[in-house]
Parts: C-alpha cells; structure tokens; sequence
C-alpha cells in the first residue's frame, strides 16, 4: 500500500511580493528551498495563516538569501504582502517506509535562515 506524507514544511514565512501579471507559481529564496528540502517545480500546497485560504502552485528558485516568498499569477490574489504562509509539501511511499519517515520542517526568522 501506498500513502502521501509530509515531506517537507516552511513555517511562518511572510509574504515579500505578489504579482498578478506572472505566469503562476511561488518564488521562494534557493536557501529555503536547500534547507526544506524543496526543489524547482515541485508541488507545494500553500496555507495562508491571516486569511485561510489554502491553494496548490509549484516552486520557483528565488534569489539565494534574498528571503523572497513572491506570489505569482492568479494565487497572488490569494494574499497580502506580509500574510504569514505555512508552505508544505508531500512524497507517496510504501506504508512500512513512512511509519519511519522523517520530514524536514523548519521554521525560518524573518524568511532567512
């Protein structure tokens, strides 16, 4: 049997910009991305701790240390610069694996690390 767990989670980042007029996705700092254990274009469900709302999109690489969480396309409707976001995603494995797994979660100061 096959389940999804956590694979990975950043914290309480905040919102550094959103722009309506990209293409879509997230942007997030490359040191956020190392340390979560997240990679380009993967999956990430987004959770927007101010307003509730919680939506899909995939990674894109942020400048390294620049601490950029940037909302692009239709999802940066869904918050305001500075909307605290929990930013998670997950891997299906063997149900025995995941009795094991270990995610990687971290809980960034100010978007850095």
């Amino acid at each position: 049997m096959q389940i999804e767990v956590l694979k990975s989670k950043i914290h309480r980042v905040k919102v550094t910009q959103a722009d309506i007029n990209y293409i879509g996705s997230i942007t997030i700092d490359e040191d956020l991305m190392e340390k979560a254990n997240l990679i380009e274009n993967e999956r990430v469900y987004i959770y927007n701790i101010n307003n509730g709302a919680r939506f899909d999109t995939y990674v894109i690489k942020g400048e390294k240390g620049s601490g950029v969480i940037g909302l692009n396309g239709a999802a940066a409707r869904l918050v305001q610069i500075d909307d605290l976001l929990i930013i998670v995603s997950f891997a299906t494995m063997d149900f025995e694996q995941a009795k094991t797994f270990k995610p990687t979660v971290i809980f960034p100061k100010n978007n850095k690390m």
